[in-house]
């Protein structure tokens, strides 16, 4: 299937790695040019190796951290300066502190925020103009299961991640008949260099909790953002989709 991504320039946040570089894998193997940021250099590097090697667009790679909102703008200035506008943005941030809702205080729900929900809000104000300028867009924003249901080891992050559902509900309507398309990907486990943690232990423990008795694919998760991206999907918007094999059943 054609998604008609050839062309297009897609930006992914935190793709040096993990999701983010599932996302962009599958959007440089559809023919998009590719646009990604990370905190590391080394593994940044690493990574545009592999989306050049991918034989799709044009890469480009730019060290930032997306938690401050100035970085935020630059990547996307940037982005546009080498790459020409923005057709497709995927938001993506690092995660937040685990715990249960006795751990916190206040200064943690608020650095919570900071980190889960502003760095989306600064990328989609700095893309917007661009992505209205091509009269045709895609923002997916990844955020985590915790935003479906209550996580009580992971309070944080739900807390944090509801704002952002109730942002991207918002901004289908700002985006009305533009073109543009809003959508949330609520990923569960999947084998990433976080859910494997420093030592790299396996990952398979965390399978006992999920109805398939595996972790995801970063791949198979790109997959589906890719087609999100798509112009097959021009009437989907505003949609929350759990990416998790089935561990979120609570009703909808």
């Amino acid at each position: 299937m054609d998604l008609g991504l050839d062309g297009k320039v897609a930006m992914v946040a935190c793709a040096s790695s993990g999701l983010g570089l599932g996302v962009a894998r599958a959007l440089a193997s559809e023919g998009a040019d590719v646009s990604i940021c990370g905190r590391d250099p080394e593994r940044l590097a690493e990574a545009h190796g592999k989306l050049a090697a991918v034989g799709g667009g044009r890469v480009h790679s730019q060290v930032a951290d997306v938690q401050y909102t100035a970085a935020a703008e630059r990547w996307v200035e940037d982005t546009v300066l080498e790459l020409g506008g923005i057709d497709v943005l995927v938001t993506h941030t690092g995660g937040v502190v685990q715990g249960p809702v006795s751990d916190f205080d206040a200064d943690d729900y608020r650095r919570a925020v900071d980190t889960a929900l502003i760095p989306h809000v600064a990328m989609v104000k700095a893309a917007t103009p661009h992505l209205r300028e091509g009269g045709w867009g895609r923002v997916l924003m990844i955020t985590s299961e915790a935003v479906r249901q209550p996580m009580p080891h992971n309070v944080l992050s739900g807390v944090a991640r509801q704002g952002l559902l109730s942002y991207a509900r918002n901004l289908v309507h700002a985006f009305g008949d533009s073109g543009v398309t809003v959508n949330v990907l609520a990923p569960g486990y999947h084998d990433t260099p976080a859910l494997r943690g420093p030592s790299g232990e396996d990952p398979s423990a965390a399978a006992a909790e999920v109805p398939l008795r595996r972790v995801g694919d970063p791949d198979d998760f790109g997959a589906l953002a890719a087609f999100l991206a798509s112009r097959q999907a021009a009437f989907v918007t505003g949609a929350l989709l759990l990416v998790d094999g089935g561990n979120t059943r609570a009703p909808v």
